[in-house]
């Protein structure tokens, strides 16, 4: 079982990479790049829901059939991962301002890494991680401190940053805004690079492989949609855009 669960791990890293460059040429079409070429959609709202909510269950499930489940940081670990779950499945959906409707197919795509994804993370926390690994001792270690100092401040910029889009609009608008403040001075898709942060945090704080296969795939998807954006951005907004000379999706950088 355990070779098999490596394998999954290194089979996604491989995938990951794959993902990054198609997604550099397909643009998934939902939100801001939605177009009908991706099949049969729904309300976004419940898009988001189905789509996200199977990775808390999952987690959830290998939480209460796992006996460390009540060992103190293997249960911070599956609360800081449910934390961000519980918001993005059950509260971000419905704080949405926009009806713009999702593909079922992305939302299938989605349900699967999700499922992947639990599996991952809740596999190595509460079944393949050494059983002396982490100890109390571990709330003391660097990584633990930085990564969840890192983990918590992408979690704030990619709350703020939805924030800031979702009230772009008044009630019954639909146009498109240049989003501002927060991160957006520095980068257009600031709640993607949030994110990333977020995620590149829970890597640390684990230390594990399986939380770095987690951060490459958000890098690995987040980053083109970015790019895809930051392109949109430049056709709808033209100059207003361009003078602004923010970065794509990492401030300074790209």
């Amino acid at each position: 079982m355990e070779h098999a669960y490596n394998l999954l791990l290194w089979g996604m890293i491989f995938l990951a990479v794959i993902v990054f460059v198609a997604l550099y040429f397909v643009k998934a079409g939902y939100g801001i790049m939605r177009n009908g070429h991706w099949g049969p959609q729904i309300p976004n709202k419940w898009g988001w829901l189905l789509m996200e909510a199977p990775v808390f269950i999952v987690m959830g499930i290998l939480w209460w059939k796992s006996e460390r489940r009540f060992e103190p940081v293997c249960l911070i670990f599956f609360s800081l991962f449910q934390i961000h779950y519980l918001n993005r499945s059950f509260i971000y959906p419905f704080l949405l301002k926009g009806k713009s409707p999702m593909p079922l197919s992305i939302i299938l795509m989605g349900v699967v890494f999700n499922v992947l994804n639990a599996v991952m993370q809740g596999g190595w926390i509460f079944y393949f991680s050494p059983s002396n690994m982490y100890s109390l001792q571990w709330l003391y270690t660097p990584q633990f401190i930085f990564g969840t100092f890192i983990f918590f401040m992408g979690m704030y910029i990619n709350m703020h940053s939805d924030y800031i889009i979702r009230h772009l609009r008044k009630p019954g608008d639909t146009k498109h805004y240049l989003p501002r403040g927060g991160m957006f001075r520095y980068v257009s898709s600031a709640n993607y690079f949030g994110e990333i942060v977020e995620w590149i945090g829970f890597a640390i704080l684990t230390w594990s492989l399986a939380g770095t296969v987690f951060a490459i795939w958000t890098f690995a998807n987040l980053v083109p949609r970015a790019n895809a954006i930051y392109h949109r951005y430049e056709d709808m907004f033209g100059e207003e855009f361009v003078k602004e000379k923010r970065k794509r999706v990492i401030p300074f950088i790209y």
